[in-house]
């Protein structure tokens, strides 16, 4: 494309197709992996739609535009990837067909593409969480936010490893999915926070994973676990400790320790300019230096101090001085880890070594050595407080039989911890209206209609997209009848509606026939129900079971053409696509929005000029959340 050309509609979607084309392979949990080559020769495997779709070297600017917003949604809720890439290229296929379609020829198809994505980005905005909640939310289970802390009760009604496991099934496979998912929960109960929302403990997990984790290379994935206290990942600079569970104090330096600067105005007299005065004055110096880091060291002698974790490289003196003390120090601690040690030990950085205060030291459980994989590391235990009494502070090892596989096994790990905070946290969505309740719902009373809330799960496999396809159908049937004229464009809602259906077919591309099957079975489960279902759930003989309102259990059968509701039916839970896991229903609309969002933005673009000037990024470190922060502060 040369600089300045027209950008057409065919050209974004054959762009977006491309990368729906190397994402379809690695799509849902019968998806395989990606192999990349680099030009080192370094071979990369991987499943992660984030990891694949940054590994590609992409030169057109849609294509990279498209890549961003897929980076930008997946960093908020951690997954959502690769079905972001499939929904987009399918919603762009739809808007390419409709525009061809569109009856004015004075109107170009770019200038039709945009306005039906502008009137689909309004629709996803102001209507699309109200008929989720409508169509979708009554047909799930909730999270419960009540209790916090009684996260493990969810243990029990599978719900939270569920969520779990459907997310590692598409992330790491069948064989891992499991394991992963009980080692999530693991972590996440025991940093589970007293007196407060689960979404302060997962966002207190995530913004500090990098300094809560070690990855160790040439084990099996099985050989993960949990380990109490923290790791700091560097080895004492001297001597070590010997590893037992003694009780230790600590101070954390985030500077030398230096001699007493001089105030201002005072001069050190170096003696006169003959030579033999300079080698003097020299060796007062040094006499002088070394008797104010004897000072530095008695003072912290004083304070029974035994471990220096400094965030700089300190000098030879300082080391000699504190191995003929009986210390021990730990160099070029990183921020992050420095950080949350300071979190955890309630100790304050200090920069000023003459500064040092009683306040200023932790006491600690104990300080030894740890060796893990072909590295040592530093261990520390911190003692309970009142603070963080429900508490368990620990510390993930992550192991793969390769560098690549470790990495991938922390990247999803982290990810899956974003995916429950954004399945957890609030959602503003649009009021509910009775009009729109009674448009959408008019064989229920329009006060029983529920409300768009968080912790809201659906059962995975397709589920969510076939209820929201039969929710908008229904809605543009009733928009397009005579006495709901006034309810906006009943085509927009038909065209999302055939565009969610992409991702269920993509889940059943190996066996089409199940795609049809499942949609008919849940369609026709729906219409012969005249209240909403809850949570499908699997008996004690390996069937399915949805359990009613009102009307008591029924189990769901596969027919040879098609799938009806039956009373007395059973049917093993292989054969149901309802046996897949869980997925978050705000996770879903989240998605949808980002989708609808990213396909205005494609399509408002006229052309592409090409310039040389570098782009400039600037990283932050997110900001960590203290375990006293209050919810507002949180929120802010």
């Amino acid at each position: 494309m040369l600089p300045g050309d027209h950008l057409r509609l065919k050209d974004v979607l054959q762009t977006v197709s491309v990368l729906e084309s190397v994402v379809r392979r690695c799509f849902g949990p019968e998806g395989g992996q990606v192999l990349f080559t680099r030009d080192t020769g370094q071979a990369m495997l991987s499943r992660s739609g984030t990891r694949i779709l940054t590994a590609l070297r992409l030169e057109h600017p849609v294509a990279r535009m498209a890549v961003e917003c897929v980076l930008r949604h997946s960093t908020l809720t951690g997954d959502g990837s690769k079905t972001f890439v499939l929904l987009l290229a399918s919603l762009l296929r739809i808007i390419h067909s409709k525009a061809c379609m569109e009856p004015d020829a004075s109107q170009s198809d770019a200038a039709t593409a945009s306005r039906l994505a502008r009137e689909l980005l309004a629709f996803g905005t102001e209507e699309l969480g109200d008929v989720i909640s409508v169509g979708v939310v009554p047909y799930g289970d909730c999270l419960s936010l009540e209790e916090p802390s009684q996260l493990a009760a969810h243990r029990n009604n599978l719900c939270v490893p569920k969520l779990l496991a459907s997310f590692y099934r598409s992330r790491l496979g069948h064989a891992h999915c499991g394991f992963m998912s009980d080692l999530t929960y693991d972590l996440l109960t025991r940093w589970n926070c007293k007196n407060g929302q689960p979404t302060l403990s997962f966002r207190f997990v995530n913004d500090n994973f990098p300094a809560l984790h070690s990855t160790v290379a040439g084990f099996p994935i099985s050989c993960s676990r949990l380990i109490e206290g923290q790791v700091i990942h560097r080895d004492f600079a001297a001597s070590c400790p010997p590893a037992d569970h003694q009780p230790a104090k600590a101070v954390v330096f985030t500077g030398h320790l230096q001699p007493k600067l001089l105030r201002a105005g005072e001069v050190l007299e170096l003696g006169g300019g003959t030579q033999e005065k300079e080698k003097t004055s020299i060796v007062q110096l040094q006499t002088w230096s070394e008797r104010c880091l004897d000072c530095v060291v008695a003072n912290l002698q004083r304070l029974g101090v035994s471990v220096l974790l400094s965030a700089v490289k300190q000098s030879a003196a300082v080391l000699a001085l504190a191995a003929q003390a009986g210390m021990f120090i730990v160099e070029c601690v990183s921020e992050d880890e420095l950080f949350l040690f300071a979190q955890l030990s309630g100790a304050r950085p200090v920069s000023d070594c003459w500064a040092l205060e009683a306040g200023d030291v932790a006491t600690l459980a104990f300080c030894r050595p740890i060796v893990l994989g072909a590295h040592r590391y530093v261990h520390v235990g911190f003692r309970d407080s009142e603070e963080r009494a429900s508490i368990k502070p620990c510390s993930l090892v992550i192991c793969g039989l390769g560098e690549g596989q470790t990495d991938q096994s922390a990247g999803a790990f982290q990810d899956a911890v974003r995916m429950l905070l954004a399945a957890w946290e609030p959602i503003d969505s649009p009021v509910i209206t009775s009009v729109r309740r009674a448009s959408l719902h008019t064989d229920r009373p329009t006060h029983e209609a529920p409300v768009l809330e968080s912790g809201r799960v659906i059962p995975a496999g397709g589920t969510f997209e076939f209820l929201l396809n039969h929710a908008l159908l229904r809605r543009g049937r009733h928009c397009s009848a005579p006495a709901h004229a006034n309810m906006g464009n009943p085509a927009v809602s038909q065209l999302l509606a055939n565009a969610v259906l992409s991702v269920p077919r993509q889940v059943y591309s190996q066996r089409p026939q199940r795609f049809l099957w499942a949609q008919t079975g849940l369609v026709t489960f729906i219409q012969n129900r005249s209240h909403p279902v809850s949570l499908v759930h699997k008996g004690d003989d390996g069937t399915i079971l949805v359990q009613g309102q009102g009307d008591g259990e029924g189990p769901l059968r596969e027919g040879k053409r098609g799938t009806r509701c039956y009373r007395e039916t059973r049917v093993s839970s292989k054969d149901f696509m309802l046996n897949s896991g869980l997925e978050s229903v705000s996770c879903k609309y989240q998605l949808l929005l980002a989708v609808l969002q990213c396909a205005s933005c494609l399509l408002q673009v006229d052309a592409v000029l090409h310039t040389h000037t570098p782009l400039h990024t600037q990283s932050r470190r997110p900001a960590a959340i203290s375990w006293e922060a209050s919810e507002d502060e949180v929120e802010d």
